[in-house]
């Protein structure tokens, strides 16, 4: 039995979410990136908004072929070859890169491999954090000793496709390429990842991960993606998606959460259905106040079910009432979309509470 119900006992036959502290408010818009539309939800549905390729900045228009391969042996020496050819393209597993070169959209003029680049294929312990190299694939961090350390990443590096894709596909390409279909996405949002960018005469800056991708910190010229940073909790992590039949594991919406019992918090990350991960912040901050962090971190189950609804009311709104006061309906594809976050977000709080 949770504080909250010892306190406030409800009477015989009542409906649990007629406490109004269990009840989430009906306006839950607040997100941590830019309000988002649902007519902007629905587009990104449709056109899934062009994917951003390599680490430096891809253009999709450039008319030569791949003259020079450079094969770096340090983090160093790709960012002197990057600055030195503005115009190559660094390439770890290639698994964006090749599909864009293959239709066509990308002729790059050189490319830089980072393949040979051994400092960024593992990981190292840092003052409570795990200090990861962009290099690390999936199938790597999906081993059991790597879960040990971030299961949710884990869960979503086992997630992100086919053997041959998870083999060659690394987490900086993930980041870097930016796909809103990205699984590692929506789990560094949610641990609140930052990025060691690596630049010329060995220059280290740190930018959150969330910049990035929303574009609010771009790299600039001759720039790599060295190292990713993220925090230990030692605490429940989930990652849960929905597939469709748009490719091999292909996520149509995907949900990380993690708990961080330390600050008695929840962090949620939606990916997927919008340009870049959603963080429903509004909806954290409801759902940790009716955790019992003093006793198994409990609560009571109608408090699952509004927490899914709450996450997918803020991340997929409602139509902008018209000045004549009338509201554009959802299309039904867009609700069926609402449904399913809502279903992943129940489940991940309830895996990481069980």
């Amino acid at each position: 039995m949770t504080a909250q119900t010892t306190r406030n006992p409800r009477r015989e036959g009542e409906h649990p979410l007629a406490d109004p502290r269990i009840r989430p408010p009906r306006r839950c818009a607040r997100v941590a990136t830019s309000a988002l539309s649902a007519r902007t939800v629905r587009q990104h549905r449709q056109d899934q908004v062009g994917q951003r390729e390599g680490a430096a900045g891809l253009t999709t228009h450039a008319p030569q072929t791949a003259q020079a391969v450079t094969l770096p042996g340090s983090l160093d020496e790709a960012v002197a070859a990057l600055a030195a050819t503005p115009a190559a393209v660094p390439v770890a597993g290639g698994t964006d890169l090749m599909a864009a070169v293959n239709s066509g959209q990308l002729r790059p003029a050189a490319l830089v491999g980072l393949g040979r680049i051994s400092e960024i294929r593992g990981w190292q312990y840092q003052d409570g954090h795990a200090l990861l190299g962009a290099g690390l694939t999936h199938a790597r961090m999906g081993r059991p000793d790597f879960a040990a350390l971030i299961p949710a990443l884990a869960a979503a590096a086992r997630a992100a496709g086919p053997p041959h894709i998870r083999n060659a596909g690394t987490l900086g390409g993930n980041i870097a390429s930016a796909a809103p279909t990205g699984d590692a996405l929506p789990v560094l949002a949610a641990l609140e990842a930052t990025l060691v960018i690596a630049g010329p005469g060995g220059a280290r800056r740190e930018i959150p991960v969330s910049h990035l991708l929303a574009g609010m910190e771009m790299l600039r010229g001759g720039e790599l993606i060295g190292y990713v940073r993220v925090p230990l909790l030692h605490a429940p992590q989930v990652f849960l998606k929905a597939t469709g039949r748009t490719g091999p594991g292909r996520a149509v919406a995907s949900v990380a959460l993690v708990l961080d019992p330390a600050r008695r918090g929840v962090r949620c990350a939606v990916g997927a259905i919008a340009p870049m991960p959603l963080r429903p912040l509004d909806a954290e901050h409801w759902v940790a106040q009716l955790i019992d962090w003093d006793n198994n971190r409990t609560i009571v189950p109608e408090a699952l079910t509004a927490f899914g609804d709450y996450v997918a009311a803020a991340c997929i709104p409602d139509a902008v009432p018209a000045e004549d006061g009338t509201v554009e309906q959802l299309p039904p594809a867009v609700l069926h979309l609402r449904r399913t976050v809502a279903a992943l977000a129940r489940r991940a709080l309830g895996r990481a509470l069980s």
